[in-house]
């Protein structure tokens, strides 16, 4: 068999979704961030949010659970190379983390301003 043959596309396909079933199931924050998904999308259906606020919500789930990903991938890899506490190691762990805190804010923050209006309209009515 020829090595520089690459894999069939469906196969790289299912080892993507196998790294993203595993991240589900292996990481606390993954799992974290599924349940925003669902909450967000709960209430972006009762309040029919616009095609524009459900594409921006869609990016800023996107990016949130992608950076994760890469998280998890830098810290296995960082795992495998070395046991020790290492500065350079820590902060490739601590950086990538980072990145997922500071979309995860920042989704927080667009998730009021797309939302806040919908609720003060909802209270008003009560």
């Amino acid at each position: 068999m020829d090595k520089d043959r690459k894999n069939p596309l469906i196969q790289s396909f299912g080892y993507a979704f196998e790294g993203i079933w595993a991240c589900i199931r292996k990481e606390r924050n993954m799992k974290i961030h599924c349940l925003a998904v669902i909450l967000v999308t709960l209430a972006g259906t009762l309040f029919q949010i616009t095609a524009s606020e459900w594409c921006v919500c869609l990016l800023l789930f996107a990016l949130v659970a992608s950076l994760e990903l890469v998280n998890t991938a830098i810290e296995a890899v960082v795992d495998l190379v070395t046991e020790e506490k290492k500065p350079l190691a820590k902060l490739a762990k601590d950086t990538a983390a980072g990145a997922v805190l500071f979309s995860a804010i920042v989704s927080v923050i667009a998730g009021c301003i797309i939302f806040l209006p919908y609720l003060l309209e909802l209270a008003e009515k009560l």
